[in-house]
């Protein structure tokens, strides 16, 4: 047994379908989705009108006047899902040396939403191109630098320790919390805040994406409008939200009595260096950091039971990322149960493979695999075993989960069982 190795525990979730980690396993479980018409802003006259969004109420949630005023919607999603995750570990703040206490965040669109307010703002509608710094909020300068989200989270934690913002795209917060175990491992803190948080349902955001048609145009029923796998899927669904987890090693959250709920025991993380947007067909890259992750795990394709697939519901990601599966864990890759929360909760970008982790340690202590939504008519191409429609029990020691993103990036980690780990 290593002694440093990570493990988490704590989880805190804030994501569309309800308030907190049980609220979001409840939606994941269930096969219900929580993908709607845009509410944040009139969406009228955009070719994708659907998305999904939190219901946040960030003065219920315990977030104060000042905080909300100072703070973006991605700043205050991270704030409110660290609390959870540090209350949910035990962990008394006040007791912890602060120099100890670490935190890796991952966004991969930062402060959109108040930094587009603020621009309409300053710019009168885009009327000026010169715009009159007088008019500016005085905590601007927050909105214009993305570590200013981990910044948040640390003065929310009091972690004085090794602090960083992670971004790398839509792998954003899988790579964050693989900097924090990291951080863990290395000895440079005794716990980590990790996480990602995201929160781009915005008029620029939703421009850009339907700029180069990457989302669904099925605006008449948002519902049924993410559809990874399925054979007349036509482009993700933008979503929102946050998830953190507390990472300790292992000896000190067993000395301590901590409820484990996963170690941390493989990550990797490549690059394609090919196409901003484009995959290759034959998913090598994303293949390559699976073994990679396997290997730093000691575990092999027999130690995967449950695949969490990047699964966006484009037809070049749900057709690359089969590939990888097939490449990677061989004929194994047909027995395993896969699939895709986004069709549930959507594609929050940079914090989605933090959220997506969430639901990893829990269905390795819940024994539940969430399904894929929506998928009423696979795609051929797409022949694997994606949990259509309806959860499945099933017991669970070791999950691989995945993360793709504009830019070539592919990352891959391993979440498993204690009992489960070798080495």
């Amino acid at each position: 047994m290593s002694p440093r190795r990570a493990v988490i525990t704590g989880i805190g979730v804030m994501a569309p379908g309800g308030t907190g980690r049980e609220a979001f396993w409840d939606l994941v479980t269930s096969g219900k989705t929580a993908t709607r018409t845009i509410s944040l802003f009139d969406p009228t006259g955009f070719r994708s009108r659907v998305a999904a969004e939190c219901d946040f109420d960030a003065a219920a949630l315990g977030l104060t006047p000042r905080e909300i005023r100072r703070m973006d919607r991605a700043a205050q999603l991270a704030v409110v899902s660290a609390r959870e995750a540090v209350s949910d570990s035990g962990l008394e703040p006040e007791r912890l040396n602060p120099h100890r206490v670490g935190v890796a965040l991952g966004s991969a669109v930062g402060c959109t939403m108040r930094l587009e307010q603020e621009y309409v703002v300053l710019s009168d509608h885009g009327r000026h191109w010169d715009v009159d710094h007088a008019y500016a909020v005085p905590h601007l300068y927050d909105y214009m630098v993305p570590s200013t989200l981990a910044r948040e989270v640390a003065w929310a934690c009091g972690a004085e320790g090794p602090v960083a913002l992670i971004s790398t795209g839509c792998t954003s917060g899988m790579d964050a919390v693989g900097h924090g175990a990291r951080i863990i491992e290395e000895g440079a803190a005794d716990v980590v805040v990790a996480g990602a948080t995201d929160a781009p349902i915005s008029p620029i955001s939703v421009a850009c994406f339907d700029a180069i048609k990457a989302t669904s145009p099925n605006n008449d029923d948002p519902e049924h409008a993410s559809r990874p796998f399925d054979l007349n899927r036509d482009g993700f669904v933008l979503g929102e939200g946050a998830a953190a987890f507390v990472l300790e090693p292992e000896d000190e959250a067993r000395r301590r009595g901590a409820h484990i709920y996963a170690a941390i025991t493989g990550y990797a993380t490549r690059s394609n260096a090919f196409h901003m947007t484009g995959l290759k067909p034959d998913g090598r890259e994303m293949a390559e950091a699976i073994g990679h992750a396997l290997h730093e795990a000691q575990a092999s394709a027999e130690d995967v039971h449950y695949i969490n697939a990047h699964g966006s519901g484009t037809k070049q990601n749900d057709r690359h990322e089969t590939a990888a599966f097939k490449r990677s864990l061989g004929d194994r890759a047909r027995e395993i149960p896969v699939s895709s929360i986004k069709s549930m909760v959507g594609h929050s970008l940079g914090s989605i493979g933090a959220i997506e982790l969430a639901a990893c340690a829990l269905v390795i202590n819940r024994g539940v695999v969430p399904p894929t939504a929506n998928l009423h008519t696979p795609d051929p191409e797409c022949d694997l075993d994606y949990v259509p429609l309806t959860a499945r029990e099933c017991r669970v020691a070791g999950v691989l989960s995945v993360a793709s993103g504009f830019g070539g990036f592919q990352s891959a980690m391993i979440l498993q069982e204690l009992g489960a780990v070798r080495g």
